[in-house]
């Protein structure tokens, strides 16, 4: 008897009306999360949102503008992508030019996520229907994540980054069947290494898999592989982001790895923090335990009841080993495979936990803090997939009835559904993080605001931007208006003793009207012996006291 042949769902086929309502749904439900926190003035309470915003303002409003001003340690593509929207000063000051990126990354995210799952399980015509099932099972668990929904609407590069991971995955998976598409997968790749340190770890795992599908289609010229050319040319561009800002910390810092060793890095952060406070955090020089606090934060991240946790735990893995187990049974190797790399981020962060200096606090763990939970977020997709691969082989699984088959996926829809009210009632953990951290620094950037706003209009001031610029974005004052931290030639080290920074630190009265001062910042370090007349000092608890001095 004659086998029947089967059709492999092409890319082109999923462009279909399901496609364009998933993303009316995740456009409609980011438009209004951002008005729900934008108008209980939320989508601003993180400083690195803060300091994200700032860094692409002062490529071009500053007093030396240009690219240096992006800096080093921050990848640059979250602020290239600010940059038209922060343009305007109305989108700057009320923070909604740096929320725009992540909008859309959100939305680009979710129809990823549908077209990955999609992709990989609709191997005929006969199993589309399952698919296109699972696919929105898994698009809606994605989409539907309160953390995620509240990431989404800041200037943090959470959303944007994923949006490159998924599609990046995507792109790999369908490279199966079209070799062009590992163009456009290295293209989604070097996007994400310019976004975050992540996207290098996936870079490099990709990248030693198609080397080896060409070292085993070498050896072996029968096993499938990718041509040459195409591998080569995805090699080429996956590598051209982490080469390109290895080259430009090595030209402008004379140290190609100045965001990973230098003084604004995480484990330089970190050595100051331990001689303030003592030993590391936990987990460091240890990635079994620094895997399991990036677990737990991926727990927080779905659910607050700790059963609940469990329970995506426990999902997680059985995705997973249906995968595997699919995989080594042969039965569509080769659709299956590139869901795996959704796994990668536990092994990234494993290592940046036990050795980047990157520490992560939860809420259930010592030290009982919250601190880069949000972390945790990056194995969503990953959580995602798994129960869409569950829905997918229930559904499937022929030979049970069809009673028991709707049992086991509304269980699962069950378990997504209690899980996410449980966050929503406790609040988004990365919502908690954002307030709990920045409380009494955003006090402090509030009333710091309103005295600046009472000095006389086209005042300038020597400022140490590091630790409060939200105070400038706050009070709508042009960061052309200061001298920062940022007008010197960072390739003069270690100081430049010409720049515009260091001459206005040794006499503040002839380059400024006013001098902010926050204790122990560096503009106080070099005023304080110069005794110049206080204006008002303002005092917030948790926070260093911050001085505005008359210079002239």
């Amino acid at each position: 008897m004659a086998k029947t042949k089967r059709t492999i769902t092409t890319p082109a086929s999923r462009w279909d009306p399901e496609f364009r309502l998933l993303i009316f749904v995740a456009g409609g439900l980011s438009i209004f999360s951002f008005l729900f926190y934008l108008q209980r003035h939320e989508i601003a309470l993180y400083g690195d949102a803060i300091a994200h915003m700032n860094i692409a303002r002062r490529v071009f409003d500053s007093r030396t503008p240009g690219p240096l001003q992006l800096g080093t340690v921050w990848l640059p593509l979250p602020h290239l992508l600010m940059i038209p929207f922060l343009a305007f000063d109305d989108l700057w000051r009320s923070a909604v030019g740096g929320s725009v990126p992540s909008l859309l990354a959100y939305v680009f995210g979710v129809i990823g996520m549908y077209r990955l799952m999609r992709g990989v399980l609709a191997r005929d015509s006969e199993s589309d229907a399952s698919a296109r099932f699972a696919a929105w099972i898994a698009a809606l668990v994605f989409a539907a994540n309160p953390n995620l929904i509240y990431m989404q609407t800041t200037a943090m590069g959470e959303s944007v980054y994923l949006a490159f991971f998924i599609w990046a995955i995507v792109y790999f998976s369908e490279s199966t069947q079209n070799p062009r598409r590992l163009t456009t997968c290295g293209l989604c790749l070097a996007a994400a290494c310019l976004t975050r340190y992540d996207g290098w770890f996936l870079a490099a795992t990709m990248a030693g898999v198609v080397a080896l599908k060409v070292v085993a289609a070498a050896l072996k010229p029968a096993s499938a592989s990718v041509p040459r050319s195409a591998a080569f040319k995805f090699i080429l561009i996956a590598a051209s982001a982490p080469v390109l800002w290895l080259a430009y910390n090595g030209i402008v810092y004379r140290n190609p790895l100045e965001f990973e060793n230098g003084p604004y890095s995480a484990k330089a952060i970190e050595k100051r923090t331990q001689s303030a406070n003592g030993p590391g955090h936990p987990g460091s020089g240890n990635p079994a335990i620094a895997g399991l606090y990036f677990l737990k934060s991926a727990q927080s991240n779905v659910a607050e009841n700790p059963w609940l946790q469990r329970a995506w735990i426990l999902l997680f893995l059985a995705g997973t080993g249906l995968t595997l187990a699919r995989r080594t049974a042969n039965r569509n190797p080769r659709h299956l495979t590139p869901l795996l790399f959704l796994l990668v981020p536990v092994a990234f962060y494993g290592f940046s936990v036990a050795y980047g200096g990157v520490p992560i606090f939860v809420p259930a763990w010592y030290p009982f803090s919250h601190y880069n939970v949000r972390y945790g977020l990056q194995l969503l997709p990953a959580f995602a997939a798994a129960l869409g691969l569950i829905a997918f082989y229930t559904i499937e699984f022929k030979t049970v009835s069809a009673w028991w088959r709707a049992g086991v996926v509304a269980v699962l829809i069950v378990i997504v559904f209690a899980s996410y009210v449980s966050v929503w009632n406790a609040g988004p953990v990365c919502l908690r993080e954002a307030q709990i951290n920045m409380r009494t620094r955003n006090q402090l950037e509030t009333q710091l605001a309103n005295w600046l706003q009472k000095l006389p209009p086209n005042s300038t001031f020597l400022m140490y931007l590091g630790d409060h610029v939200g105070t400038l974005q706050q009070a709508g004052i042009p960061l052309r208006r200061t001298i920062n931290e940022g007008n010197h030639r960072v390739w003069k080290q270690p100081v430049d003793p010409d720049g515009l920074w260091e001459r206005a630190l040794a006499d503040p009265p002839k380059y400024a009207d006013y001098v902010v001062a926050a204790e122990g910042d560096p503009v106080w370090q070099a005023t304080q012996p110069k005794h110049l007349p206080a204006l008002v000092v303002l005092h917030v608890t948790g926070q260093a006291p911050v001085t505005i001095s008359s210079a002239r």
